[in-house]
């Protein structure tokens, strides 16, 4: 059996049901649960990472959102914030 080829695999939103590509990270960690350095992580579209964003907060959760590498997304943040921090 041989292991799939990630750098053609598309990344799919976490978001229940969403099938569409993910443009971002959205790392977490549970402290009850994990160490402080841990990250766990969801993928979200542009549509569903407000969605997921809130529902990490809310818990205390949500640690950063980043948008991923090689995603138009990332182009297009890095562009409009001239490479400074964002949402992190």
């Amino acid at each position: 059996m041989s292991d799939p080829d990630t750098s053609t695999q598309v990344l799919v939103c976490s978001a229940r049901g969403c099938h569409a590509c993910a443009g971002w990270s959205l790392r977490w960690n549970n402290p009850r649960l994990h160490q402080p350095e841990r990250r766990k992580t969801w993928l979200a579209c542009d549509a569903h990472r407000a969605q997921l964003s809130d529902f990490l907060t809310a818990r205390g959760f949500l640690r950063e959102v980043a948008p991923l590498s090689g995603s138009p997304t990332l182009e297009e943040w890095t562009r409009t914030t001239e490479g400074g921090p964002h949402d992190r």
